[in-house]
């Protein structure tokens, strides 16, 4: 209405103007001017264009205050009106606006209204301050200052995307107090509305719940992939025991990717290794063990962990072969060196950082002498202290207190110490702590009082040795292994003709037998020897060798290599002995040619006596045979004497000739089964007219099983006659003679003993060579060959003879021949 009043005015003052503008264009001046326009001619004389234009604006003026009153009044009318009906309906908006706040309020909640991007935002509703959210609309929009950081950026983000693009969202967050806000975005009629609601309730359970769920399952995520880092395989089960998840290593154990090992459910562990986990839960439903599992294609230990719960199960599965093997070692190790340690005989003991013995070996316990039950219990150091004072094995102390703690500060030290304990026994101990870098201490007790006196011994030896070197008639030089002269006694000078003090300042062996070849000129010698004790040769030996000096002086030479690289030189004079030797050998060149000149001879007159005597026994048996006539009873008794004396003395000589073909080499043995028994027979065969005439009682005892063995039979009855024989000649008459036959072994034994007057001890050496014989009456004399044609031919078939003779007690002779003989000549020097 006022802007219509007011345009009506302008419109009259424009008018106005206008005309009183137009009339001198117009050519309307003065009288023109009013006639033309009514209302001038009032206006005497001639008419200006400002009175024109000033009476226009009057004009104008007055009808714009008649206008403008007009529609004041009018307007006034209409406003009165209007204001009256907006005022109802203001009151109504206001009461309206009051209800919907109040509604607001009940919903606890909060809107924050953008109305344009640069207006401020209005901000209406509220929420319980339990929640975190601050009352004042300032302090809330500070999201940073309510909420969780994390929550803040990202409402703050969604925010500006509703309001640059008005783009929607719903969210939850999570204020520094603990509760959860729901946080809602939408665009209404160009306003950007957010929503801010306090969760309670099942919406906040469902609010946590979500939370939880989101973060475990962040959880879950982090979890999985570290799991699927680890070398060792891990697996997930559901509540049906089927695998639903399963890393990287799991995988490659049974040689397939994870997602085939899920799906296809391929197990890590066979059917044994399942069923003991199945029976092997703890009440918490823990599983755990060391399990072979053939993971790759190789065999592998794990240690196996399952846990499980009603939603399913988890297991992991740690490879121990290396430190199964490892351990295994180790173990074999500890045990090889506590092994070693218990066959050592210094005694060893190791305590730990808590001073408690760790291990001792058994020369510990057996030197100090403690009870084995009492180490076993691993004491401390200084129980263990007090045992051995108890049992006397600590050295006496006046303070003991005092010399205990200082013997235990090895453990806050960091270098071995050492002492000596000197024990009320005699014994002398060296004892070492050996501090660990990690603590503990390890003691080693080394008992020296041996060595202790093995070099008091030596010390004296060396003296001794000394003395005794000094004061021997052989030279004796030790030259060290860079050759030089180390020792010498005095007859070593006094040999070579060497001054002492020359000696004395240990030259070298080159030089000292260049000066000693003045004596002996023999170059190579001196080479050979200087060679062999400087170490030059291939291999270190002993050599010997004899000097033959100018000056008629003979010297032996000995060489020793010693252990410590010196070798020792003796020097021995044989010039006597030399001499001596060769008049023996001379000598005993004489007596061989003697002894084989009477061999030649006795065997030369056994072979030329040996047909006489045959002659003489043929014609003695023809004398008695009556068919060449009657004899008398004298001359019978005469031949029967020839007879027998012809066929003692033929025995004689065929025993001699036996003896030359055995010393000649020439003998040989007919070797062939012989039966035991029957040998036996022909030898007492041999001898029924002496034990006839000596009215002896030969028991004879041969095992009927004795059966055969391999000998010369002829000689064996030759042997077992010589034997009864001799057993005869040394028995008194009507006495008892033995005769035995045995087995043992591989050997036949022949026992032949007699009951006479026995063999002085000084004579049994002797009773086997030849040509002696011991008289003990007329009965009792032979030809001293018997016993040596025994031992010859038994030795020949590779026997041996033993002989035990008593006075007055009698002899026992035992022959033993072996099961299968082998002849063998007997050596040229007997």
């Amino acid at each position: 209405m006022f802007r219509k009043l007011r345009r009506s005015a302008a419109s009259a003052l424009m008018a106005s103007t206008t005309l009183a503008f137009s009339l001198p264009f117009l050519g309307l001046s003065g009288s023109g001017a009013q006639a033309a326009i009514p209302g001038l001619q009032a206006f005497s004389g001639p008419l200006n264009p400002f009175e024109v234009i000033a009476f226009a604006a009057f004009v104008g003026t007055i009808a714009f205050g008649v206008a403008s009153s007009v529609g004041m009044v009018r307007n006034r009318r209409r406003a009165q009106a209007l204001a009256k009906r907006l005022t109802e309906e203001n009151g109504y908006l206001r009461l309206r606006l009051d209800h919907l706040e109040g509604v607001l309020d009940t919903d606890d909640q909060r809107l924050v209204i953008w109305p344009s991007s640069e207006a401020e935002p209005i901000v209406l509703g509220g929420l319980d301050c339990a929640s975190g959210a601050p009352r004042s609309a300032a302090q809330l929009l500070a999201l940073g200052t309510w909420l969780h950081p994390d929550s803040a950026a990202r409402l703050d983000a969604r925010i500006a995307r509703l309001r640059d693009e008005g783009a929607p969202f719903s969210l939850t967050l999570q204020a520094r107090q603990g509760g959860f806000i729901e946080a809602s975005g939408r665009t209404a009629g160009g306003w950007a509305i957010l929503r801010l609601r306090d969760l309670t309730g099942e919406r906040a359970r469902h609010a946590d719940l979500a939370h939880d769920h989101a973060r475990l399952n962040s959880d879950l995520t982090t979890l999985k992939a570290l799991l699927d880092s680890l070398d060792g395989p891990v697996w997930l089960r559901d509540s049906e025991g089927r695998i639903s998840w399963v890393n990287r290593a799991y995988a490659a154990a049974v040689e397939t990717g994870p997602d085939e090992a899920v799906s296809d459910d391929v197990e890590l562990l066979d059917t044994a290794g399942r069923r003991a986990m199945s029976e092997g839960r703890d009440d918490d439903g823990r599983f755990k063990a060391r399990l072979p599992v053939v993971a790759a294609g190789r065999r592998h230990v794990f240690d196996v962990i399952d846990v499980t719960r009603s939603s399913g199960s988890a297991g992991i599965a740690l490879d121990t072969s290396e430190l199964e093997q490892m351990r295994a070692e180790l173990k074999r190790t500890v045990e090889f060196h506590a092994r070693t340690l218990d066959q050592l005989a210094t005694a060893v003991a190791i305590f730990g950082a808590d001073r408690r013995l760790q291990f001792h070996n058994a020369a510990f316990q057996t030197l100090f002498g403690l009870d084995p039950a009492f180490l076993e219990g691993g004491p401390e150091d200084g129980r263990v202290l007090d045992a051995m004072r108890a049992a006397r094995k600590l050295p006496e102390q006046a303070d003991y207190r005092q010399w205990q703690k200082k013997h235990l500060e090895s453990y806050q030290s960091l270098e071995p110490r050492e002492v000596w304990w000197h024990l009320p026994d005699g014994q002398t101990l060296r004892v070492i702590a050996n501090p660990h870098a990690k603590g503990g201490v390890t003691y080693i007790y080394e008992n020296v009082t041996e060595r202790i006196e093995l070099e008091s011994r030596y010390n004296a030896l060396i003296r001794v040795q000394g003395e005794t070197l000094d004061h021997l008639t052989e030279a004796v030089a030790v030259f060290g292994s860079d050759g030089r002269l180390r020792l010498w006694n005095p007859a070593f000078a006094s040999f070579w003709q060497l001054d002492t003090e020359y000696l004395e300042e240990s030259p070298h062996v080159s030089t000292v037998f260049g000066t000693c070849a003045r004596l002996f000129p023999d170059p190579a010698a001196w080479k050979s020897l200087t060679t062999t004790i400087t170490g030059l040769a291939d291999n270190r030996a002993r050599a010997s060798g004899r000097m033959q000096r100018p000056d008629g002086n003979v010297l032996d030479y000995t060489t020793v290599p010693l252990p410590d690289g010196g070798t020792l030189v003796g020097f021995v004079n044989v010039t006597d002995s030399v001499n001596v030797e060769r008049a023996l050998m001379d000598k005993n060149e004489a007596l061989r040619e003697a002894d084989q000149l009477k061999n030649t001879f006795v065997q030369h007159v056994s072979y030329e006596l040996r047909s006489p005597l045959t002659n003489i026994i043929g014609f003695a048996q023809l004398l008695s045979d009556p068919k060449f006539g009657t004899l008398t009873e004298k001359q019978s008794e005469y031949t029967d004497y020839i007879m027998s004396s012809s066929s003692a003395l033929l025995a004689i000589i065929n025993d001699i000739l036996d003896l030359a073909t055995i010393d000649a080499g020439i003998m040989e043995l007919d070797l062939g089964e012989v039966v035991i028994s029957d040998a036996v027979k022909g030898a007492i065969e041999g001898v029924k007219d002496r034990l006839a005439e000596t009215r002896i009682d030969l028991r004879v005892d041969v095992p009927e099983d004795m059966g055969t063995f391999v000998a010369d039979e002829r000689r064996l009855r030759q042997v077992l006659y010589n034997l009864i024989s001799n057993a005869i000649r040394y028995s008194d008459e009507g006495g008892v003679v033995e005769l035995a036959c045995m087995r043992a072994g591989d050997e036949i034994r022949f026992l032949v003993r007699d009951h006479g007057c026995g063999i002085a001890k000084e004579n049994i050496d002797s009773v086997f060579s030849r040509f002696v014989g011991h008289t003990s009456g007329a009965r009792r004399r032979g030809a001293g060959l018997g016993l040596a044609i025994v031992r010859s031919f038994v030795e020949l078939h590779g026997g041996t003879v033993e002989i035990q003779s008593e006075m007055n007690v009698g002899t026992t002779v035992v022959a033993k021949f072996p099961q299968k003989p082998k002849a063998r000549e007997r050596d040229a020097a007997e």
